[in-house]
C-alpha cells in the first residue's frame, strides 16, 4: 500500500496525524520500499472488482470541487484488463456529462469498491480516459459482456495508480437484490429437499 499512502499523504494530511497521534504510524507506512513506482492489482483485488455490481468515481472539475458517481451493472461490468488497467463500458444517463467532462481537463481519479455484505472496500487511485466507442471499436467488442444496460456512449479505461484495503469497521452488512434473491433460492431448494426427506421418511415408517 506504500505507492497509496505517498499520494494520500499530503503535508496537510501529516500535520493532522501529528497533531491526533497518528504520525508514528504513518511514517512506517511511508517507510515502506516501493512508493514511487505504481501498484499493480493481485488476483485478489481483481476477484474483488469482478465480484461487484458498482462502485463510486470520483473526479475534479476545474473549479477545484470533486463530483462522485455511482457507476452500477451486473458483476463483472468492470473489467479488468490487465494489472495495471480497468475499463468499462459508459452507457447514457441522465446527459449531464459531468465526469466525462471533468476528465477531459484531469485525468486523475479515485474509485471506491465496496462489498456491504462481506464487508470489505477497495480505495484506488487511477488516471481514466473516456472516449467515443467509434475511437474504439476492439477495446469496445471486448468489454461488450457483461455490461451495463443501455446505450453505450463511450469507453472508459483507468489506469491504476495505487489502491488500499480498508478496514471492515463501521460496513453495515448489507444484501444486494441478487444476492438476497440468490439466498432465497439456496433456502427454498434446501427446504424441498428436506420436505422430500421427511416426507420418504414418514413413508417407511408407515405400519401397515
Amino acid at each position: 500500500m506504500s505507492r497509496y499512502d505517498h499520494l494520500a499523504f499530503t503535508p496537510a494530511v501529516r500535520r493532522v496525524q501529528q497533531e491526533l497521534g497518528s504520525a508514528a504510524a504513518a511514517e512506517r507506512r511511508l517507510r515502506t520500499p516501493g512508493g514511487e513506482e505504481p501498484q499493480t492489482l493481485t488476483g485478489v483485488e481483481a476477484d474483488f472488482i469482478r465480484g461487484l455490481d458498482g462502485f463510486l468515481f470520483a473526479t475534479v472539475g476545474a473549479t477545484g470541487w470533486p463530483y462522485l458517481q455511482f457507476r452500477g451493472g451486473p458483476p463483472g461490468f468492470v473489467h479488468v484488463l490487465n494489472e495495471r488497467t480497468l475499463g468499462y463500458l459508459d452507457v447514457r444517463g441522465n446527459r449531464q456529462y459531468i465526469t466525462t467532462g471533468n476528465l477531459r481537463g484531469d485525468g486523475r481519479v479515485a474509485l471506491f469498491f465496496l462489498d456491504h455484505a462481506r464487508r470489505a472496500r477497495l480505495k484506488l487511485y487511477g488516471r481514466a480516459t473516456a472516449v467515443p466507442v467509434g475511437d474504439a471499436p476492439a477495446l469496445t467488442a471486448r468489454l461488450d459482456s457483461p455490461r451495463t444496460d443501455g446505450t453505450v456512449e463511450q469507453v472508459v479505461t483507468i489506469r491504476v495508480e495505487a489502491f488500499a484495503w480498508n478496514c471492515p469497521n463501521h460496513i453495515t452488512p448489507r444484501l444486494s437484490h441478487r444476492e438476497l434473491t440468490d439466498r432465497l433460492a439456496r433456502l427454498e431448494r434446501e427446504n424441498a429437499a428436506l420436505r422430500a426427506e421427511l416426507a420418504a421418511h414418514d413413508r417407511g415408517t408407515e405400519r401397515p
